[in-house]
C-alpha cells in the first residue's frame, strides 16, 4: 500500500467520523440514535456549529492540514506526520484536561475559562483517532520509513498505540496511584505502603501469628512451581519416551485442569477433604482420625494450584522433549553410554530451557491466582486476595491496592530475571536445516519406574477430583453426603422452556451467553493481532522493534489481579471510559492473552525460510499480498492454536475480570464465584461441569486439528534399536 493511498483512506475515515458518528460516549446506543445528529448522539461537526465544544476546533484544522499534504497527489511526509501525530495527541490530551467535572488542569483556566463537563470519547472520537494514526503512518512511509510501505507503517504505528493505551497506560496508572495520598504526591506514603507490616511481617517465625503476604506469596509460588514442574516432567517423560499405552486417555486426564476455572478444583477439594468431606468422614468413621480444617490454608491452596499447573508444565516439557534432536542421544548410545548416562549428559541439559519456562510459568501463575486463595485460603493471605479486598472490601483504598500490586509485579519481574540468569547465554539448538532420522532414546528403567510411581497416583487423584466435580451436579448435596440423583441444579441453571421461541429461563444462561459472546469476539482479535505482530517482529526491521516486542510480552508479566485493578483505574474516567461495558472485557482478554498469539507466530515463522518472502517480493508482490498469499497459509496451525487457546482462556479467566464485570455483563467464572459465596456449591459444580465439557471439546478439537511435532523419521520398529546398556 502506498503512502498516498493510506493517507487518503485515513482522511476519509476521520472526516466521516467527524461528520456522522457520535463524538462522545453513549451508554445506550439504541436509545440515543433517535436524537441523531443532536443530543447525546451529536457528531463533532454539530457540536462545533452549536459552539458547545470550542476547544475542539483544532481537530478539523489538523485534518485540513493533512488534506493539503496530499492535495496534489504527492504526499508531504513531514506535514502528514505532524498533523496525524498532533491529532492523536490533542484528542487524548483534551479528554484528560476536560473531564466529567469540567476543567481537570487548572493551569489552563486562563485559556479555556470554565468549560462545561465533557464525557468520554465515543465512536466518533475513536475513529478520528484511528484516522490520525493512519495519517501519521502515511507520513512515515512517505519519508521513506518502513521501506516506504504504508501497510507496514500502519501496523507498527497502530499496534504501538494500542499497546500504549491498553498495556502501558493501565500499568502506569495503577503504579502511580501508590504515590498519591489525599490527591497529592507523597514519597513517604509510597514507602510506608511498600514497607507495611502486612506485607513483610515475620511474626510467624517466633509465634503463632501469620507471616506477611509477600512471604506467603513467595512460599506458595515457589512450592507450586517446583511441584508442578516435577509432576509435569514425569508426565512428559512417560508420554514422549516411556512407550506409554493409552495415550489419548492419559492426555485427556492431564489436560483437564488446564480447561477448568481454578476455583472449581478448590470446590472439589472441599467436598473431599473439608470437615464434612467424603474422605474426612470416611477416616473419622473407619479409623477414628479427628476431623480438621487442614484444607483451608497453605496446604489446600498449594494442592489446588499444583493440580491446575501440572498440566501446563506437562505440555511445555513434552514439547521440549519432542523437540530434542534424537541424533545426539543416538550418538551417545553408540559410543557405549548407558541409558541413564545418555539421559543425564545429553537429554537433561537440553531440557534446561523448557524446565526454566515451566518453573517460571508455574511461579507467575501462582502469583496471579485469585480463585483458589479466595476459596481455600482461610487465614492464609496472599497478595492477590489482599489487592482484591483493598478495592472491593469495606476499605476502598486504591493506593494500598496499587502498592500491593507493585510488590506483586516486582516478584514477577524478579522471576523473569532469575530465569534469564539461570539460562545464561548458552545455546540449546539441536535442530538444523538437515533432516533428522535418529531414534529418541528410551527412558532408563529406574527413571521410568520413578516417573510412573509419581504420575499414576497423581492421575488417580486427579480423576477422583474430577469425578467429584462431574458427580456433584447430579446429586442433591455431595458436600453433605446426600447422593440422591437429581436434575435440579442443572434445571435451576439451564432451564429451557420449549416452544416456537425457546425461553432460556435458567439463572446461568445470561452469564454463559455473555461469556461465549465476549470470548468469541476476543479470540479472533487476539489471534489476528498476535500473528500480525509476530510477522512484524520476525520479518521486518525498523527502529524500536525491540521496544515493541517488550511491550507485547509485558501483559504476560503482569498478574491478572494487577491487570484487573489497572483497567478499573485507567478506564473509569475520560477520555476513554470503558468501565461497566463489554468492551473493557474484550480489551482485557485481547491484551492479556496477546503473548500467546505472538509467541506462537514467532515460533512458526522461525521454521519458514525468508526466501519465500523474498521470492514473493521479487515477483512484484507487496507486503499485503505476501502476507495474505504466502505467510498466512503457512501459519495456519499457529493461527488456529492461538484462536482456540485465546477462546479457552477467555472462558475460564477470573483473576482479571472479577473487577471488570457488571450486572449487565457478568461472566461464567464470576457467576460461579458468586454462587460459592452464597453457599450454593451444587449449582456452582453443575455450572462448572457445563464449562468443562465446552472447553474439553475445544481443546481436544484443536489438538486433533493442529497435531503434534515429532522429530525423527524412523519408526521405533523400523530398524534395530541402537545398542545400549540397561544400566539404569
Amino acid at each position: 500500500m502506498s503512502a498516498l493511498t493510506l493517507a487518503r483512506l485515513s482522511l476519509v475515515l476521520a472526516l466521516a467520523a467527524l461528520l456522522a458518528l457520535p463524538w462522545h460516549g453513549i451508554e445506550d446506543l439504541s436509545a440515543s440514535l433517535p436524537a441523531w445528529p443532536g443530543g447525546d448522539a451529536s457528531p463533532l461537526a454539530a457540536l462545533l456549529v452549536e459552539g458547545a465544544r470550542p476547544w475542539l476546533w483544532p481537530v478539523p484544522v489538523l485534518l485540513a492540514g493533512a488534506a493539503l499534504a496530499v492535495a496534489d497527489g504527492r504526499p508531504r511526509g513531514g506535514l502528514l506526520v505532524g498533523c496525524g501525530g498532533g491529532l492523536v495527541l490533542y484528542v487524548l490530551l483534551q479528554g484528560q484536561a476536560i473531564g466529567l467535572n469540567g476543567l481537570a488542569w487548572p493551569a489552563l483556566s486562563p485559556l479555556l475559562g470554565v468549560p462545561p463537563p465533557q464525557p468520554a470519547l465515543g465512536w466518533g472520537g475513536l475513529f478520528v483517532l484511528a484516522g490520525g494514526v493512519g495519517l501519521f503512518a502515511a507520513g512515515l512511509a512517505a519519508r521513506g520509513g518502513f521501506g516506504a510501505d504504508g501497510f507496514i507503517a500502519l501496523l507498527v504505528a497502530g499496534s504501538a498505540l494500542l499497546l500504549l493505551l491498553f498495556v502501558f497506560l493501565p500499568l502506569v496508572t495503577i503504579l502511580s496511584a501508590a504515590v498519591y495520598e489525599d490527591g497529592k504526591l507523597s514519597a513517604v506514603a509510597l514507602l510506608g505502603r511498600l514497607g507495611a507490616h502486612e506485607a513483610w511481617g515475620l511474626a510467624c517465625v517466633g509465634g503463632q501469628q501469620g507471616c506477611g503476604v509477600v512471604w506467603n506469596t513467595l512460599a506458595l509460588a515457589s512450592c507450586t512451581a517446583t511441584l508442578a514442574t516435577l509432576l509435569g516432567l514425569a508426565f512428559a517423560l512417560l508420554s514422549a519416551r516411556g512407550g506409554l499405552a493409552g495415550q489419548p486417555a492419559f492426555r485427556a486426564i492431564t489436560i483437564l485442569p488446564l480447561i477448568t476455572p481454578p476455583f472449581v478444583v478448590s470446590m472439589a477439594l472441599i467436598v473431599l477433604f473439608g470437615r464434612t468431606g467424603i474422605v474426612t468422614q470416611f477416616l473419622w468413621n473407619a479409623f477414628d482420625i479427628p476431623r480438621s480444617r487442614w484444607i483451608y490454608g497453605l496446604p489446600g491452596v498449594l494442592l489446588a494450584q499444583v493440580l491446575a499447573q501440572a498440566p501446563v508444565s506437562f505440555m511445555l516439557l513434552e514439547g521440549g522433549i519432542r523437540a530434542i534432536g534424537p541424533s545426539l542421544e543416538e550418538a551417545a548410545s553408540t559410543m557405549g553410554a548407558s541409558r541413564m548416562t545418555v539421559f543425564r549428559s545429553v537429554t537433561w541439559p537440553l531440557l534446561k530451557p523448557a524446565l526454566a519456562a515451566s518453573f517460571l510459568l508455574g511461579f507467575v501463575e501462582s502469583l496471579a491466582d485469585f480463585g483458589n486463595p479466595l476459596v481455600l485460603g482461610g487465614d492464609f493471605d496472599v497478595l492477590s486476595t489482599r489487592i482484591f479486598f483493598a478495592i472491593a472490601g469495606a476499605r476502598n483504598d486504591p493506593g494500598r491496592a496499587a502498592a500491593l500490586a507493585l510488590l506483586l509485579l516486582g516478584l514477577t519481574f524478579g522471576a523473569f530475571a532469575l530465569q534469564a540468569l539461570w539460562l545464561g547465554r548458552r545455546r540449546y539448538t539441536t535442530l538444523t536445516g538437515k533432516g533428522e532420522s535418529g531414534l529418541p532414546a528410551p527412558l532408563p528403567v529406574g527413571l521410568k519406574v520413578g516417573c510412573s510411581a509419581l504420575a499414576w497416583p497423581w492421575i488417580a487423584f486427579t480423576a477422583a477430583v474430577y469425578g467429584v466435580i462431574l458427580a456433584g451436579g447430579f446429586v442433591h448435596d455431595i458436600g453433605r453426603g446426600d447422593m440422591t440423583f437429581t436434575w435440579r441444579h442443572f434445571i435451576t441453571g439451564f432451564e429451557v422452556t420449549p416452544g416456537a421461541y425457546p425461553a432460556f429461563r435458567g439463572a446461568a444462561w445470561d452469564s454463559l451467553f455473555t461469556t461465549i459472546e465476549v470470548a468469541a469476539i476476543a479470540a479472533p482479535l487476539t489471534a489476528g493481532l498476535g500473528i500480525l505482530l509476530a510477522w512484524l517482529l520476525a520479518r521486518q526491521s525498523f527502529r524500536g522493534r525491540s521496544t515493541l516486542e517488550f511491550m507485547t510480552m509485558l501483559s504476560f508479566a503482569i498478574p491478572g489481579t494487577v491487570v484487573g485493578v489497572a483497567y478499573i483505574m485507567a478506564f473509569n474516567v475520560p477520555p476513554i471510559e470503558l468501565t461497566g461495558t463489554a468492551l473493557i472485557l474484550v480489551a482485557c482478554f485481547v491484551f492479556r492473552n496477546l503473548p500467546v498469539g505472538v509467541r506462537g507466530g514467532l515460533a512458526s515463522l522461525a521454521q519458514i525460510d525468508r526466501s519465500l518472502d523474498e521470492a514473493s517480493a521479487t515477483m512484484g508482490a507487496g507486503a499485503i499480498q505476501t502476507l495474505r498469499r504466502v505467510v498466512l497459509p503457512l501459519l495456519r496451525p499457529a493461527i488456529v492454536a492461538a484462536l482456540a487457546f485465546s477462546f479457552v482462556h477467555a472462558m475460564t479467566a477470573v483473576s482479571a475480570v472479577i473487577f471488570l464485570v457488571s450486572a449487565r455483563h457478568n461472566l461464567a467464572t464470576v457467576y460461579i464465584v458468586g454462587r460459592l459465596e452464597a453457599g450454593e456449591m451444587a449449582l456452582a459444580i453443575a455450572y462448572s461441569t457445563v464449562l468443562i465439557m465446552i472447553m474439553l471439546g475445544v481443546v481436544l478439537g484443536i489438538e486433533r486439528l493442529v497435531g503434534r511435532a515429532q522429530i525423527g523419521r524412523r519408526a521405533p520398529g523400523a530398524v534395530a534399536e541402537a545398542p545400549m546398556r540397561a544400566g539404569a
